[in-house]
């Protein structure tokens, strides 16, 4: 069983999220974006993902944070759709491959439930969850790859899904780096 956000959690961190991404600071520093990334293992993974979004510009540490989660939950959410419809959509894998399938679209839905979390963690400042969350969403990708590990019927690992894995891995790890920036 994953994490379970009700609607008005949803809506309580859409409200969260674009409140701290919009709220600008007294005087807008050039300067800090750069800062906020050189905390994270990806620097320019970071650079490109803030700098992304127009309203970074404006935003402080906290709203950065925001829109690294806002763009990590975006992955995850992509990669479970992904993986659904490739489910769906196998026919020459049969119905293990389709189980597998199924199961990675499944962890991938529990990392964006986890980075939901860890969003509504860094509005409240509380960042020592908000980074379990973000650590817990980095790892469901390698649930996935272990499952396609330990079958029985010795299903490879698909390509695509190394990408998938890979992207969402460094997008969290730049989300734990900011956390751990707001945390100091």
């Amino acid at each position: 069983m994953g994490l379970q956000i009700s609607a008005s959690s949803s809506f309580l961190l859409i409200l969260a999220v674009a409140a701290a991404a919009v709220a600008p600071p007294a005087k807008p520093d050039a300067a800090l974006i750069p800062k906020v990334c050189r905390a994270t293992k990806y620097y320019g993974l970071c650079l490109s993902t803030l700098k992304s979004d127009p309203s970074s510009s404006r935003a402080d540490p906290k709203g950065l944070a925001s829109i690294a989660l806002a763009a990590a939950l975006a992955n995850a959410t992509s990669a479970s759709s992904f993986l659904s419809s490739l489910a769906l959509g196998s026919s020459s894998g049969g119905a293990a491959l389709s189980r597998l399938l199924l199961d990675c679209a499944d962890k991938y839905g529990l990392a964006g439930d986890a980075l939901r979390a860890s969003a509504l963690d860094v509005a409240a400042e509380a960042y020592d969850y908000a980074y379990v969350h973000a650590m817990a969403a980095e790892d469901y990708p390698s649930a996935c790859r272990d499952a396609f590990r330990r079958s029985p019927t010795g299903t490879a690992y698909p390509p695509e899904l190394a990408g998938r894995e890979d992207g969402l891995k460094r997008i969290c790890d730049v989300v734990l780096g900011i956390i751990d920036f707001l945390g100091s």
